[in-house]
């Protein structure tokens, strides 16, 4: 007869033992907590890193063949909660809960640094000290991160940006201590500079909301010059400005947003490098500034990088930490936005389930309307916006017809002045007509699409439009679509010249 093999241990078992692990493995296991053994895998060290608690509990549950409710009598959550969070309807919100699940569940203590320190590649050594997120971070460390990426996109990125070394889990651990680390003080030491007053803020943030508005009609092609000069302004104020701590406080907060939208001008326009060195800069003003919503702002820009042009990975968790940061703000359309984001990542990953669970926590938390902490600048979230990604996740996870759909209903409820959005979904809704068979209605989308680009500079309008181009490539012996080709054609050189 074949030997018998524990499941656990791979010990030789009697072939009358009716169960699938031996007698010690059975004397553990029948101990209430969760046995060291189950920790030690390499999921369960990723999840960690990446704070993906759902994961987490989801691993080691099944390593130790637990069962959700004791779980529930490990850690106090409900099994409804238990059984939400490792579907990912839930989530871990707040330190005093994650301190309580991992306490709950006996994370080893030689796992404990696996929460600060990501798993796997380490960030450069030669990460200079200013920005190195291992160190307090301070307002003097701040400006001198922001500095260094302004002035790296102003001069073309012909000087290395200091903070340009930041990638992967170098990345990741940026993002999890700007959840973590304590607020910097931001009183100026300065008596003879310019004293910042609250007129001056004002102005100057409107000035960051005008160009914000000019994105959103003419895309960012015009915009990343003229917002970097007025960033250059505000790190000027925060270098040589006289100001009190409240009004250092807003100061930064005026910085961080220029700093983000500035960064998203880089990123539309295919500066991405440039662009990510600007929004981990921009998370270090949000995070001096003291308001979560705008560190949360930042890193829903940082997680569009990441799925884009990075690791979805990184913007799962980039997304992740920020809801965990406004779990005390009424905001359900910067949740919504959010989520928005965590499901592209997960749709990249072609992890379909999590996609679509995260898209209808969006679509119901969207519905609510605005809440009472949902910022101003997040004007353009609605259900046309999060119809839209969900078209564009669909399209990932290679349901083109499904995601014709959501196009289709994003179409009807987008603002109609967001003309750079609006173009970006019906190229993509073309190309999920045509990858669907549907030829002809893709071929009418895609025209109307070239007609509506025009005088919208976008890098990733341009991205979009070739993929449509390309798509409708399939279809060239018929008429339509060889129309198409040739006005797609001189479409894409004027675009280029």
């Amino acid at each position: 007869m074949p030997k018998r093999v524990c499941s656990q241990c791979g010990r030789t078992m009697s072939q009358y033992n009716p169960d699938s692990q031996c007698a010690p493995c059975s004397r553990v296991d029948s101990k209430p907590g969760i046995p060291d053994r189950a920790w030690r895998d390499e999921g369960v060290y990723r999840a960690l890193s990446a704070w993906d608690f759902a994961t987490v509990l989801r691993l080691v549950r099944h390593r130790s063949g637990r069962s959700q409710k004791a779980i529930q009598g490990l850690t106090g959550l409900t099994q409804s909660f238990i059984s939400e969070l490792e579907n990912d309807r839930k989530q871990v919100e707040g330190r005093e809960a994650i301190i309580a699940l991992l306490t709950g569940l006996g994370l080893p203590s030689d796992l404990r640094h696996l929460l600060l320190t990501p798993f796997g590649r380490a960030a450069s050594e030669n990460l200079a000290a200013a920005v190195d997120p291992a160190l307090p971070w301070t307002a003097t460390r701040m400006v001198t991160a922001l500095d260094a990426a302004a002035g790296g996109a102003m001069n073309g990125m012909k000087r290395r940006s200091v903070i340009a070394a930041l990638g992967g889990a170098g990345l990741a651990q940026y993002v999890l201590h700007a959840a973590i680390a304590p607020a910097e003080a931001m009183a100026s030491t300065s008596t003879g500079g310019v004293r910042i007053s609250s007129e001056m803020l004002t102005s100057l943030q409107s000035t960051t909301d005008a160009l914000r508005q000019a994105d959103a009609s003419h895309g960012s092609g015009t915009l990343a010059r003229t917002a970097s000069t007025h960033l250059q302004v505000l790190l000027g104020l925060l270098k040589d400005g006289t100001f009190d701590e409240p009004t250092g406080r807003r100061l930064a907060a005026v910085t961080a947003d220029t700093a983000i939208q500035t960064g998203w001008y880089l990123f539309d326009s295919g500066a991405h490098t440039a662009a990510q060195n600007l929004l981990l800069g921009a998370l270090r003003a949000a995070h001096a500034s003291g308001d979560s919503r705008l560190r949360a702002g930042a890193l829903s820009f940082l997680a569009i990088h990441e799925y884009s042009v990075g690791d979805p990975r990184n913007a799962i968790t980039a997304a992740r930490t920020a809801r965990q940061m406004i779990t005390d703000q009424d905001a359900p359309a910067l949740h919504a936005m959010l989520l928005t984001r965590q499901a592209r990542g997960h749709a990249r990953l072609r992890e379909g389930r999590q996609a679509i669970a995260a898209l209808d926590e969006a679509a119901e938390l969207c519905a609510r309307g605005r809440g009472e902490n949902d910022p101003h600048w997040l004007y353009w979230i609605n259900p046309g916006e999060v119809r839209g990604q969900a078209g564009s996740c669909f399209l990932d996870l290679d349901r083109p017809a499904r995601a014709a759909d959501f196009f289709a209903e994003a179409r009807g409820a987008l603002g109609a002045d967001d003309l750079r959005t609006r173009a970006q979904f019906l190229s993509r809704t073309a190309t999920a007509q045509m990858r669907a068979g549907d030829a002809e209605a893709g071929c009418a989308t895609g025209h109307e699409v070239l007609t509506l680009a025009t005088g919208i500079q976008s890098a990733r309008l341009d991205d979009n439009l070739a993929a449509m181009l390309a798509e409708v490539r399939r279809f060239r012996t018929a008429a339509p679509a060889r129309e198409l080709i040739e006005r797609g054609r001189t479409v894409m050189e004027e675009r280029a010249a």
